[in-house]
Order: C-alpha cells, then structure tokens, then sequence
C-alpha cells in the first residue's frame, strides 16, 4: 500500500522581510525560512508550503492581506508564467537598493575581506526594452496556464514560439509579447508563428526529436542593425523547402532585418556552437558601437546583452585601470575582446585569453577594424593558456583585467595571477557570489580599494559588479 504524501501546512499572516537567491522572497516562521516567489517584503500573505526540509521551506503566497510599499504593478501579461523578469512587482528603486545589498552580503559573509565604502549601484537607464539579444524555442507541446487547463477545451493547436517553463525542458509558453527588447522581437516572433501554423509547418517536438522549426535568434545593435537567425532541422527536399519559405517570409515583411541567416541542425540540442551558419539575405553579421569603436557581432558571439549599460561598465573597468599608456594589460576572459579593444589606446600593450576560438577570431577582426595594433589574442582554457611559462614569455601584466563566467576563477589561473604580481586587478563579476570566494584568495597580497556594482538586467536580481583591487607590497 503506497504511502499516504504527507500534508504541508498552510502559514498564516506572514510578513515578507527580505530578499534570496534566484529572484525569490523570504520570510522566517520561528527557525523556519520560507522562501517565496513574486511577494516583496512589506507583503503580508498566507503561504502554502510546497516544499519543506528541516531548516527552510519553499512555499507559494496564497492570500495576501497587505501589500508593501515598495510593490510595483507587474506591467507583462505573461508575468508569473514565463519565469523571467521576476522583480516586475518590485520598484525599480528598490530592485537597486537589494542588488546593492547583495554585494555588500556577499563580499562581507563569503569574501570576509576588508572593503572600503562600496559605491552605489549605477542604474540602468532604460528598464524596459534594453537587450540586444533574444532566443525563442519553437514546440508542439505548449504550456497551458492554470485558467486554459480550468476551462476543460480541447485544444487542437498545441504548437508555441516564446520560452521554455523552467524545470520543464519540453514545455514552452507562448509568449505574445516581450518587453525586454523593442517591439520587432513580437512583431518578428508573432508573424513567423502565424505564418508556420498558416502553412502546417511542423514545430519541434523534444521528446521524439521531430519536426522542422527549432528555433529563433534575434541580435539587435545600437547602430540599428538586426539579426535574426532560424534554427531548423531538415532531413529531406520538402522540409528544406519549408524552411526556405519561413525565410522567405521573414525578408519579405520585415526590411529591418540586415541579417537574415539559418542554421541546419539535425542533432539532439539547439547548440549550434559546432554548426556552419547560412547567410539567406544581408550581411553575416551586425555591428556595435563604442567611442567610435566597431565591434563585429556574429550569431556565435559574446556581447553584453545589455548594449548601453555595458558602456558604462567597461568605463568603469577603464577607470579602475588607471592606464597611462604605459603598462602591459592582461585581459582574462576576453571573449571577442570587448573590454581589451576598450582600454588599448591607453596601454602599451593588451593580451587577451579566451576559451572560444571563434570569439578570438572576432576579437582579432575587431582590433582590426579599430586599427589597433597593440593587442594579441590567445585562444584556450584560461588555465592551460595562462601559466609561469606565459608570463616569462610574454611579459609580467601591470594590469590584469578579468571577466569570468559565473563560476568565477579556477584556482589554477589565481594561483598563476599571484605569481604574476600585476599592481593592480580589475575583477567584473555576474557572480558576486563567486567574485567574493576569489577575493578571499588574493586576500594575503592584495587589498580591495573600490567596490562599484552595475546592474545590466533590470527586474531581475542579478547584478554584475566592479572590484579594483591594489599589491599590497611593492616589487
């Protein structure tokens, strides 16, 4: 006889005091913490615990009974589904004030470094409509709401062009509309959806790796240049003529698109890291702008998707440098060499180390297109390219400047960058987290001077911050 689940308590009248991990709320019920999505602190609510291990709980707001202050009204139709952009119900003054408070918990609780006053966040400018770069999954196996599943209808459409359901990897929403970039991501997505469904065009099922339409990539750059790209899977003439006519309709309706391309991909992911990209119309890439700098953006590369704030970030990277034009900058990380392009007409030299090699062919195109001829780029993983011998090699860093992912720096590359002994480091972090964990390790040689956290991603809780940090003995 099977066990019967045990039932979890409903909590009444809880306050919501503060902010955790991944976009949720917290609150404390004696020793318990609940954590809590899409409630602010202030909320007072009843809570129906989903979730429950000895120490906390994960549980779900089921009545609410006062409404904070600091709550926004969330202004997307798909708030609460889609799972992205869950600080819509915070104002945006507040989302500032808890990534803010991030750091400082961070760098305090984990890194447990000596810090000097932490700058205040820079804010973005625009809180809506601020990424260059969006992706859409196409699925016969749409995400039905609570309210279409209460309604008991037979659906006989189920395919979806919008964003996987988290924890779901075969289950998409379909998304009508987006705010985080202009409205030609809805335009675009919309009208190709109508146009698939109007055609009996097959949308990709997960589970048995069937049908034609995978996917959607949209690229937009500052210079007013779009990118869309169309991930198909063609195994025959009929569904190659397929995905011709979705491209065709694309370049038809839509002249903003300068670069109109595809991608073949008949494998068991939407990676296409390893795929030849096909130009069908325009260029097969678009451009940024940056102090009358061009960087080159391919469907494979690495930019900051969010195009006006990253100015602001690497001014602030820039800054903490203090280049006189005579030092020697390493820059770890470099991607297609965003930042290293940035600061090298204010160094002597820029080495740049990256794991993608098509990013550094980009990074080497773009200090091309620059006209610089101060920067080298190396391609490999950080801790195999970056060692004793490298340094003798090519010279000891002044400066290093280093942008990891969010797992932040393997031991190796700090152990070599200790060895190194540059004056100062720059660390940009997505992580502070990570970032924290890194500093504790360069602690005994290097103190932390400047703390500036940015945030790149409106109505989410991450933030990226800007750590400078000084030798603390001279050579």
């Amino acid at each position: 006889m099977a066990r019967k689940k045990k039932e979890l308590p409903l909590l009444e009248r809880i306050k919501i005091t503060g902010v955790a991990a991944e976009g949720k709320a917290l609150a404390r019920v004696n020793d318990l913490v609940v954590f809590v999505p899409y409630v602010v602190p202030g909320d007072v609510v009843d809570l129906k615990v989903r979730r429950k291990k000895h120490s906390y709980a994960e549980a779900e707001a089921v009545k609410f009974y006062e409404y904070s202050e600091e709550r926004a009204v969330p202004f997307c139709k798909h708030y609460g589904v889609c799972g992205g952009c869950k600080w819509q119900c915070l104002q945006y003054e507040h989302q500032l004030k808890y990534k803010q408070q991030q750091v400082v918990d961070a760098l305090t609780r984990i890194g447990k470094v000596e810090l000097p006053p932490i700058s205040p966040i820079l804010g973005s400018e625009q809180t809506r409509e601020y990424r260059n770069k969006l992706e859409f999954t196409f699925s016969n196996k749409r995400w039905l709401t609570w309210e279409e599943v209460e309604q008991e209808v037979k659906y006989d459409n189920m395919n979806a062009l919008g964003f996987h359901i988290p924890g779901a990897f075969d289950k998409v929403l379909d998304i009508d509309e987006c705010h985080l970039m202009t409205d030609l991501n809805n335009r675009l997505r919309n009208g190709i959806r109508e146009f698939a469904n109007k055609e009996q065009i097959s949308f990709f099922d997960l589970r048995s790796q069937e049908g034609v339409l995978r996917g959607i990539m949209l690229r937009t750059s500052t210079t007013g240049e779009v990118m869309l790209l169309v991930q198909a899977k063609v195994v025959d003439d009929a569904q190659k003529a397929q995905l011709q006519s979705v491209l065709q309709y694309v370049a038809d309706n839509f002249p903003e698109v300068t670069s109109l391309l595809y991608v073949v991909n008949n494998k068991c992911n939407d990676t296409f890291g390893d795929l030849e990209v096909c130009t069908f119309k325009g260029t097969d890439v678009i451009f940024e702008e940056m102090e009358g700098l061009r960087f080159k953006v391919g469907p494979k590369s690495f930019y900051q998707t969010n195009s006006r704030q990253a100015y602001n970030l690497y001014k602030v990277a820039r800054d903490f440098a203090a280049l006189t034009g005579e030092e020697v900058v390493y820059d770890l990380y470099t991607g297609t060499g965003t930042i290293a392009n940035f600061v090298a007409r204010k160094a002597k030299r820029v080495i740049g180390i990256e794991y993608v090699e098509d990013a550094v062919i980009d990074a080497r195109a773009n200090s091309e297109l620059n006209g610089l001829d101060n920067l080298t780029f190396f391609a490999g993983d950080m801790k195999d390219i970056l060692t004793r011998d490298f340094i003798n090699e090519y010279g000891r860093p002044d400066v290093i400047i280093t942008d990891p992912p969010r797992a932040g720096m393997h031991n190796d590359v700090i152990d070599t960058i200790l060895f190194a002994a540059p004056r100062r480091i720059v660390y940009v972090s997505c992580n502070p987290a990570t970032q924290a964990r890194d500093l504790s390790l360069l602690d005994n040689d290097y103190k932390v001077v400047a703390v500036q956290p940015v945030d790149m991603f409106p109505h989410t809780h991450h933030v990226e911050n800007v750590v400078l940090l000084e030798r603390r003995v001279n050579d």
